[in-house]
Protein backbone atom coordinates (compact mmCIF):
# COMPACT_ATOMS: atom_id res chain seq x y z
CA UNK A 1 0.00 0.00 0.00
CA UNK A 2 2.91 2.82 0.77
CA UNK A 3 4.45 1.58 -2.62
CA UNK A 4 1.54 2.66 -4.18
CA UNK A 5 0.98 5.74 -2.62
CA UNK A 6 4.86 6.80 -3.02
CA UNK A 7 3.60 6.00 -6.62
CA UNK A 8 1.18 7.72 -6.66
CA UNK A 9 2.27 11.18 -5.42
CA UNK A 10 5.76 11.36 -6.67
CA UNK A 11 6.05 9.01 -9.63
CA UNK A 12 5.92 10.38 -13.10
CA UNK A 13 8.42 11.32 -15.91
CA UNK A 14 10.47 14.21 -15.57
CA UNK A 15 10.10 17.05 -18.11
CA UNK A 16 12.46 17.06 -20.92
CA UNK A 17 13.95 20.07 -21.99
CA UNK A 18 12.82 21.07 -25.98
CA UNK A 19 15.54 20.15 -28.58
CA UNK A 20 12.95 20.95 -31.78
CA UNK A 21 12.61 16.60 -32.18
CA UNK A 22 9.90 14.72 -31.89
CA UNK A 23 9.83 11.05 -30.11
CA UNK A 24 7.44 8.35 -31.60
CA UNK A 25 7.99 4.79 -30.30
CA UNK A 26 5.93 2.19 -28.51
CA UNK A 27 5.26 2.46 -25.00
CA UNK A 28 6.76 -1.13 -24.51
CA UNK A 29 9.35 -3.66 -26.02
CA UNK A 30 7.24 -6.35 -25.16
CA UNK A 31 3.52 -7.53 -25.26
CA UNK A 32 1.57 -10.70 -24.90
CA UNK A 33 -1.34 -11.75 -26.69
CA UNK A 34 -4.29 -10.11 -26.10
CA UNK A 35 -2.13 -6.78 -26.99
CA UNK A 36 -3.12 -3.36 -25.93
CA UNK A 37 -0.50 -1.72 -27.95
CA UNK A 38 -0.12 2.20 -27.70
CA UNK A 39 2.42 4.31 -29.73
CA UNK A 40 4.05 7.17 -27.87
CA UNK A 41 4.42 10.38 -29.83
CA UNK A 42 6.32 13.02 -27.68
CA UNK A 43 6.81 16.48 -29.08
CA UNK A 44 10.23 18.26 -28.51
CA UNK A 45 9.48 21.32 -30.93
CA UNK A 46 8.95 24.78 -30.69
CA UNK A 47 5.96 24.38 -32.48
CA UNK A 48 2.86 21.66 -32.71
CA UNK A 49 1.92 19.09 -34.94
CA UNK A 50 -0.70 17.56 -36.55
CA UNK A 51 0.02 13.38 -36.97
CA UNK A 52 -2.82 11.06 -38.86
CA UNK A 53 -2.63 7.76 -36.98
CA UNK A 54 -2.90 5.69 -40.47
CA UNK A 55 -0.78 7.70 -42.97
CA UNK A 56 1.87 9.18 -40.65
CA UNK A 57 2.19 5.83 -38.77
CA UNK A 58 2.85 2.56 -39.89
CA UNK A 59 3.08 -0.48 -38.09
CA UNK A 60 4.87 -3.75 -40.18
CA UNK A 61 4.50 -7.28 -39.56
CA UNK A 62 6.87 -9.78 -40.89
CA UNK A 63 7.25 -6.85 -43.28
CA UNK A 64 3.94 -6.28 -44.04
CA UNK A 65 2.07 -3.53 -43.23
CA UNK A 66 -1.00 -3.46 -40.96
CA UNK A 67 -4.06 -1.94 -41.73
CA UNK A 68 -6.84 -0.50 -39.46
CA UNK A 69 -10.17 0.16 -39.52
CA UNK A 70 -11.28 3.68 -41.09
CA UNK A 71 -12.53 4.75 -37.84
CA UNK A 72 -9.12 4.28 -36.26
CA UNK A 73 -7.40 7.02 -38.59
CA UNK A 74 -7.33 10.54 -37.27
CA UNK A 75 -5.75 12.97 -37.38
CA UNK A 76 -3.97 14.52 -33.88
CA UNK A 77 -2.71 17.77 -32.74
CA UNK A 78 0.13 17.47 -30.47
CA UNK A 79 1.24 20.90 -29.05
CA UNK A 80 4.72 21.63 -27.82
CA UNK A 81 6.16 19.86 -24.87
CA UNK A 82 3.09 17.95 -24.63
CA UNK A 83 3.31 13.78 -25.09
CA UNK A 84 0.25 11.94 -26.63
CA UNK A 85 -0.28 8.07 -26.37
CA UNK A 86 -2.11 6.63 -28.86
CA UNK A 87 -4.02 3.42 -28.13
CA UNK A 88 -4.44 0.43 -30.69
CA UNK A 89 -6.33 -1.40 -27.47
CA UNK A 90 -9.46 -1.40 -30.35
CA UNK A 91 -7.16 -3.24 -33.14
CA UNK A 92 -6.21 -6.33 -30.50
CA UNK A 93 -7.36 -8.43 -33.31
CA UNK A 94 -4.41 -7.07 -35.54
CA UNK A 95 -1.87 -7.95 -33.25
CA UNK A 96 -2.30 -11.73 -32.66
CA UNK A 97 0.45 -13.13 -34.43
CA UNK A 98 3.38 -13.91 -32.53
CA UNK A 99 7.08 -12.24 -33.53
CA UNK A 100 8.43 -8.69 -34.49
CA UNK A 101 6.50 -5.79 -35.04
CA UNK A 102 7.93 -2.60 -36.64
CA UNK A 103 7.16 1.21 -36.27
CA UNK A 104 7.94 2.95 -39.21
CA UNK A 105 7.35 7.20 -38.87
CA UNK A 106 7.99 9.83 -40.83
CA UNK A 107 7.08 13.50 -40.19
CA UNK A 108 8.73 16.60 -41.07
CA UNK A 109 11.04 14.62 -43.53
CA UNK A 110 12.08 12.75 -40.86
CA UNK A 111 11.55 8.87 -40.04
CA UNK A 112 11.29 7.15 -36.97
CA UNK A 113 11.77 3.60 -36.38
CA UNK A 114 11.07 1.46 -33.05
CA UNK A 115 10.30 -2.66 -32.54
CA UNK A 116 8.96 -4.41 -29.86
CA UNK A 117 8.23 -8.34 -29.70
CA UNK A 118 4.63 -10.11 -29.38
CA UNK A 119 4.65 -13.40 -27.49
CA UNK A 120 1.81 -15.96 -26.19
CA UNK A 121 1.97 -15.86 -22.17
CA UNK A 122 3.48 -18.44 -20.08
CA UNK A 123 2.02 -21.85 -19.11
CA UNK A 124 1.39 -20.63 -16.21
CA UNK A 125 0.14 -17.42 -16.91
CA UNK A 126 -2.10 -18.98 -19.47
CA UNK A 127 -3.52 -21.43 -16.83
CA UNK A 128 -4.19 -18.36 -14.38
CA UNK A 129 -6.10 -16.48 -17.49
CA UNK A 130 -8.13 -19.24 -18.94
CA UNK A 131 -8.85 -20.85 -14.98
CA UNK A 132 -9.48 -17.89 -13.03
CA UNK A 133 -9.80 -14.71 -15.12
CA UNK A 134 -11.99 -15.31 -18.16
CA UNK A 135 -14.69 -16.83 -15.54
CA UNK A 136 -14.61 -13.38 -13.83
CA UNK A 137 -14.14 -11.29 -15.99
CA UNK A 138 -17.39 -12.97 -18.15
CA UNK A 139 -19.10 -13.17 -14.42
CA UNK A 140 -18.41 -9.36 -14.76
CA UNK A 141 -19.65 -8.75 -18.11
CA UNK A 142 -22.88 -10.79 -17.67
CA UNK A 143 -23.83 -8.54 -13.97
CA UNK A 144 -22.88 -5.92 -16.34
CA UNK A 145 -25.79 -6.95 -19.18
CA UNK A 146 -27.97 -7.87 -15.96
CA UNK A 147 -28.23 -4.46 -15.12
CA UNK A 148 -28.62 -2.79 -18.08
CA UNK A 149 -25.03 -1.67 -17.95
CA UNK A 150 -24.71 -0.68 -14.29
CA UNK A 151 -20.78 -1.14 -13.50
CA UNK A 152 -21.77 -0.28 -9.76
CA UNK A 153 -24.14 -3.27 -9.07
CA UNK A 154 -22.48 -5.33 -10.85
CA UNK A 155 -19.67 -4.74 -8.34
CA UNK A 156 -21.54 -5.45 -5.56
CA UNK A 157 -23.11 -7.83 -6.72
CA UNK A 158 -19.86 -9.76 -8.00
CA UNK A 159 -18.47 -8.67 -4.98
CA UNK A 160 -21.05 -10.65 -2.86
CA UNK A 161 -20.64 -13.88 -5.15
CA UNK A 162 -17.23 -14.26 -4.41
CA UNK A 163 -17.55 -13.69 -0.51
CA UNK A 164 -20.21 -16.05 -1.00
CA UNK A 165 -17.67 -18.59 -2.19
CA UNK A 166 -15.36 -17.67 0.76
CA UNK A 167 -17.27 -17.69 3.17
CA UNK A 168 -16.28 -21.54 4.28
CA UNK A 169 -12.39 -20.95 4.03
CA UNK A 170 -12.80 -17.38 6.07
CA UNK A 171 -15.32 -19.21 8.66
CA UNK A 172 -12.56 -21.84 9.00
CA UNK A 173 -9.43 -19.05 8.92
CA UNK A 174 -11.06 -17.48 11.59
CA UNK A 175 -11.58 -19.95 13.49
CA UNK A 176 -7.95 -20.84 13.76
CA UNK A 177 -7.36 -17.22 14.51
CA UNK A 178 -9.37 -17.55 17.68
CA UNK A 179 -8.04 -20.98 18.57
CA UNK A 180 -4.68 -19.94 18.11
CA UNK A 181 -5.29 -17.13 20.59
CA UNK A 182 -6.47 -19.29 23.07
CA UNK A 183 -3.47 -21.18 23.44
CA UNK A 184 -1.67 -18.09 23.39
CA UNK A 185 -0.66 -18.56 27.53
CA UNK A 186 0.50 -22.12 26.79
CA UNK A 187 2.57 -20.83 24.29
CA UNK A 188 4.11 -18.28 26.56
CA UNK A 189 4.62 -20.31 28.92
CA UNK A 190 6.65 -23.36 26.67
CA UNK A 191 8.96 -20.68 25.62
CA UNK A 192 9.68 -19.56 29.35
CA UNK A 193 10.15 -22.32 30.37
CA UNK A 194 12.89 -23.40 27.97
CA UNK A 195 14.67 -20.27 26.80
CA UNK A 196 17.45 -20.68 24.61
CA UNK A 197 16.01 -23.73 23.29
CA UNK A 198 14.72 -23.41 20.13
CA UNK A 199 14.77 -26.81 19.43
CA UNK A 200 12.86 -27.67 22.82
CA UNK A 201 10.38 -24.99 22.56
CA UNK A 202 9.49 -26.28 18.60
CA UNK A 203 9.16 -29.92 19.80
CA UNK A 204 6.83 -28.49 22.61
CA UNK A 205 4.91 -26.68 20.24
CA UNK A 206 4.23 -29.08 17.76
CA UNK A 207 2.90 -31.27 20.66
CA UNK A 208 0.42 -28.32 21.69
CA UNK A 209 -0.79 -27.57 18.77
CA UNK A 210 -1.01 -31.52 18.22
CA UNK A 211 -2.95 -32.31 21.24
CA UNK A 212 -5.14 -28.52 21.38
CA UNK A 213 -6.04 -29.32 17.40
CA UNK A 214 -5.03 -26.29 16.36
CA UNK A 215 -3.42 -25.71 12.90
CA UNK A 216 -0.59 -22.83 12.93
CA UNK A 217 -0.89 -22.24 9.49
CA UNK A 218 -4.80 -22.42 9.52
CA UNK A 219 -5.53 -18.84 8.94
CA UNK A 220 -2.57 -18.04 6.13
CA UNK A 221 -3.94 -21.39 3.42
CA UNK A 222 -6.97 -19.05 3.03
CA UNK A 223 -5.11 -15.72 2.01
CA UNK A 224 -3.04 -18.15 -1.26
CA UNK A 225 -6.55 -18.71 -2.07
CA UNK A 226 -8.13 -15.20 -1.62
CA UNK A 227 -5.00 -12.88 -3.11
CA UNK A 228 -5.65 -14.49 -7.05
CA UNK A 229 -9.37 -13.94 -6.88
CA UNK A 230 -8.29 -10.16 -5.31
CA UNK A 231 -5.59 -9.32 -7.64
CA UNK A 232 -7.99 -10.57 -10.67
CA UNK A 233 -10.72 -8.35 -9.53
CA UNK A 234 -9.05 -5.41 -9.20
CA UNK A 235 -7.18 -5.97 -12.31
CA UNK A 236 -10.34 -6.47 -14.62
CA UNK A 237 -12.38 -3.37 -12.81
CA UNK A 238 -9.46 -1.42 -13.13
CA UNK A 239 -8.69 -2.39 -17.36
CA UNK A 240 -12.39 -2.53 -18.04
CA UNK A 241 -12.35 -0.44 -20.65
CA UNK A 242 -9.49 -1.69 -22.33
CA UNK A 243 -10.92 -3.68 -25.81
CA UNK A 244 -8.54 -6.02 -25.87
CA UNK A 245 -10.29 -7.34 -22.87
CA UNK A 246 -13.02 -8.96 -24.72
CA UNK A 247 -10.47 -11.29 -26.33
CA UNK A 248 -11.82 -13.22 -23.40
CA UNK A 249 -15.52 -13.01 -23.83
CA UNK A 250 -17.34 -16.30 -24.07
CA UNK A 251 -19.96 -16.60 -27.47
CA UNK A 252 -22.68 -15.57 -25.80
CA UNK A 253 -21.53 -12.22 -24.88
CA UNK A 254 -19.28 -11.55 -28.13
CA UNK A 255 -21.85 -9.14 -29.06
CA UNK A 256 -20.78 -6.48 -25.59
CA UNK A 257 -19.86 -3.31 -26.49
CA UNK A 258 -18.03 -1.22 -23.70
CA UNK A 259 -19.50 2.07 -24.82
CA UNK A 260 -22.88 0.63 -22.85
CA UNK A 261 -21.08 0.64 -19.30
CA UNK A 262 -22.54 3.41 -17.10
CA UNK A 263 -19.75 4.27 -14.66
CA UNK A 264 -21.95 6.40 -12.68
CA UNK A 265 -23.29 4.88 -9.93
CA UNK A 266 -26.34 7.21 -7.60
CA UNK A 267 -24.08 10.64 -7.18
CA UNK A 268 -20.68 8.95 -7.51
CA UNK A 269 -18.48 8.57 -11.22
CA UNK A 270 -16.88 5.27 -9.53
CA UNK A 271 -13.70 6.13 -12.17
CA UNK A 272 -13.12 9.13 -10.57
CA UNK A 273 -11.56 9.51 -6.96
CA UNK A 274 -11.32 12.49 -4.67
CA UNK A 275 -13.53 14.62 -3.17
CA UNK A 276 -15.70 15.32 0.04
CA UNK A 277 -17.71 12.06 -0.84
CA UNK A 278 -14.45 10.25 -1.06
CA UNK A 279 -13.51 11.36 2.84
CA UNK A 280 -17.16 10.52 4.50
CA UNK A 281 -16.79 6.51 2.71
CA UNK A 282 -13.48 6.30 3.76
CA UNK A 283 -14.09 6.94 7.61
CA UNK A 284 -16.86 4.59 7.05
CA UNK A 285 -14.99 2.04 5.30
CA UNK A 286 -11.94 1.99 8.22
CA UNK A 287 -14.45 2.48 10.93
CA UNK A 288 -16.10 -0.74 9.47
CA UNK A 289 -12.66 -1.93 9.60
CA UNK A 290 -11.67 -1.03 13.34
CA UNK A 291 -14.64 -3.11 14.54
CA UNK A 292 -13.76 -6.17 12.52
CA UNK A 293 -10.50 -6.37 14.10
CA UNK A 294 -11.54 -5.36 17.23
CA UNK A 295 -13.96 -8.72 17.48
CA UNK A 296 -10.90 -10.86 15.84
CA UNK A 297 -8.62 -9.66 19.07
CA UNK A 298 -9.65 -11.21 22.58
CA UNK A 299 -12.63 -10.17 24.18
CA UNK A 300 -12.41 -7.70 27.98
CA UNK A 301 -11.33 -10.35 30.73
CA UNK A 302 -13.10 -9.18 33.53
CA UNK A 303 -10.81 -9.49 36.18
CA UNK A 304 -7.77 -8.22 34.58
CA UNK A 305 -9.41 -5.65 32.06
CA UNK A 306 -7.15 -6.80 29.30
CA UNK A 307 -8.96 -5.25 26.70
CA UNK A 308 -8.30 -6.91 23.06
CA UNK A 309 -4.56 -8.31 24.04
CA UNK A 310 -3.66 -11.66 22.53
CA UNK A 311 -0.87 -11.84 25.15
CA UNK A 312 0.21 -10.25 27.89
CA UNK A 313 4.11 -9.57 28.28
CA UNK A 314 4.78 -9.71 31.85
CA UNK A 315 7.43 -6.79 32.58
CA UNK A 316 11.03 -8.69 34.16
CA UNK A 317 15.00 -8.08 33.33
CA UNK A 318 15.07 -10.93 31.54
CA UNK A 319 16.80 -10.42 28.19
CA UNK A 320 15.24 -13.06 26.26
CA UNK A 321 11.50 -11.56 27.42
CA UNK A 322 12.58 -8.13 26.59
CA UNK A 323 13.44 -9.83 22.70
CA UNK A 324 9.76 -10.98 22.63
CA UNK A 325 7.31 -8.70 20.72
CA UNK A 326 5.39 -6.40 22.66
CA UNK A 327 2.18 -8.03 21.88
CA UNK A 328 0.12 -5.15 23.45
CA UNK A 329 1.90 -2.41 21.21
CA UNK A 330 0.95 -5.02 18.26
CA UNK A 331 -2.06 -5.46 18.90
CA UNK A 332 -2.80 -1.57 19.05
CA UNK A 333 -1.57 -0.94 15.64
CA UNK A 334 -3.33 -3.57 14.26
CA UNK A 335 -6.73 -2.28 15.85
CA UNK A 336 -5.74 1.34 14.83
CA UNK A 337 -3.20 1.64 12.33
CA UNK A 338 -4.84 -0.76 10.00
CA UNK A 339 -7.80 0.97 9.48
CA UNK A 340 -6.51 4.44 9.29
CA UNK A 341 -4.14 2.34 6.46
CA UNK A 342 -6.91 1.50 4.81
CA UNK A 343 -9.21 4.81 5.31
CA UNK A 344 -5.86 6.24 3.64
CA UNK A 345 -5.81 3.47 0.86
CA UNK A 346 -9.51 3.79 0.12
CA UNK A 347 -9.52 7.47 -0.29
CA UNK A 348 -6.48 7.72 -3.23
CA UNK A 349 -7.84 4.91 -5.04
CA UNK A 350 -10.86 4.77 -7.41
CA UNK A 351 -14.54 5.09 -6.29
CA UNK A 352 -15.34 1.18 -7.38
CA UNK A 353 -12.95 0.05 -4.29
CA UNK A 354 -14.43 1.11 -1.67
CA UNK A 355 -17.66 -0.70 -2.90
CA UNK A 356 -15.89 -3.82 -2.78
CA UNK A 357 -13.75 -3.45 -0.04
CA UNK A 358 -16.61 -2.13 1.97
CA UNK A 359 -18.84 -4.71 1.64
CA UNK A 360 -16.18 -7.55 1.74
CA UNK A 361 -15.41 -6.21 5.22
CA UNK A 362 -19.22 -6.14 6.35
CA UNK A 363 -19.19 -9.74 5.55
CA UNK A 364 -15.91 -10.27 7.44
CA UNK A 365 -17.66 -8.27 10.42
CA UNK A 366 -20.78 -10.31 10.67
CA UNK A 367 -18.77 -13.62 10.45
CA UNK A 368 -16.56 -12.93 13.16
CA UNK A 369 -19.80 -12.02 15.34
CA UNK A 370 -20.67 -15.46 14.45
CA UNK A 371 -17.39 -17.25 15.08
CA UNK A 372 -17.09 -15.17 18.28
CA UNK A 373 -20.50 -16.35 19.03
CA UNK A 374 -19.95 -20.02 18.02
CA UNK A 375 -16.13 -20.33 20.22
CA UNK A 376 -18.07 -18.62 23.40
CA UNK A 377 -20.78 -21.67 23.41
Amino acid sequence: MLTILIFSYFGGDKKQTLDNTLDISFEKTNYTIPASVWVMVKNFTASGVIINTCSDINILSSGDKISFTNDFCEDIEIKSGETHLISYAKEYSSFEKVGKYTLNSKVWDKEYFDQFELENKWTISKLFTWIIYAPIYNLVIFLIEIFKGSFGWATVCVTIIIRLLLLWPQHKMMLSQKKLQAIQPKIKKIQDDHKWDQQMIGMKMMDLYKNEKVNPVGSCWFLLIQMPILLVIYRIILWIQDPSNTYYLYEYSKSFLLTDISFWFYWLDLLAKWGIQWIVLAIIIATLQFFQIKLSLNQKDKENKASGVVLEKKANDDKYSQMMPDPEMMNKFMLYGMPAMVGVFTYSLFAWVWIYWGISTLFMLVQQIVVNKILKK
